[in-house]
């Protein structure tokens, strides 16, 4: 991580290498986020609001996944999105940011609290990059609680504060700061292995 900070322990899972390779080359015209969902809305969102003009593509089966509610949060930030296919998913052409004037008040969003945790977690890791910072309202059942509280926890480590009210989140604007982190082993991805020692009659010890 550049400024001093450290990154361990990251996964060699496809998703994880291809977001370290893409964010690697800055200057790229276009992004293949291939059929990685995560990597296409955290990259969608951070793409956005750096301001970059840009290309991002992936699979035929990536371009069969909607992205509208991501897209449309983006544009009331400031972010000029285009559709380049099907409205409503990838790809997309990035056209740069209108800058947004600082308020007292954070800018505020109402988000459907029953979709994917990964958009309201792309939202909220580019809330403390806003001038006025940023406040969620989320309506409806929130599904994914703990994703976006794991999402809080790791952005309180880099330094931005945010606070769960809710049915309201909100981050304050704030530049987020470098750190060492060693990331948790995929628990859930090793799951798989300890059910099938379970369930082999003879499986070693």
């Amino acid at each position: 991580m550049a400024g001093g900070g450290q990154l361990r322990n990251l996964s060699d899972a496809n998703d994880t290498q291809l977001m370290e390779r893409l964010l690697q080359d800055p200057a790229a015209a276009t992004f293949d986020a291939e059929d990685a969902g995560t990597v296409m809305r955290f990259l969608t969102a951070y793409l956005a609001m750096t301001g970059r003009q840009t290309e991002l593509v992936g699979t035929a089966r990536m371009l069969e996944r909607p992205i509208g509610v991501l897209v449309e949060a983006l544009r009331q930030l400031g972010a000029r999105i285009e559709y380049a296919g099907q409205e409503g998913y990838p790809p997309l052409r990035l056209q740069g940011r209108t800058p947004q004037p600082a308020e007292e008040d954070p800018t505020e969003l109402t988000v459907r609290g029953d979709i994917s945790s990964q958009y309201i977690s792309a939202l909220l890791m580019i809330g403390p990059t806003l001038p006025s910072g940023l406040r969620i309202w989320l309506t409806g059942k929130v599904g994914s609680r703990p994703y976006i509280r794991m999402t809080q926890a790791l952005m309180q480590h880099f330094g931005a504060q945010c606070r769960d009210l809710g049915e309201v989140l909100e981050v304050r604007s704030q530049a987020y700061q470098p750190t060492d982190y060693t990331v948790e082993g995929d628990w859930s991805a090793a799951s798989y292995w300890y059910a099938m020692v379970a369930l082999a009659p003879a499986a070693p010890t």
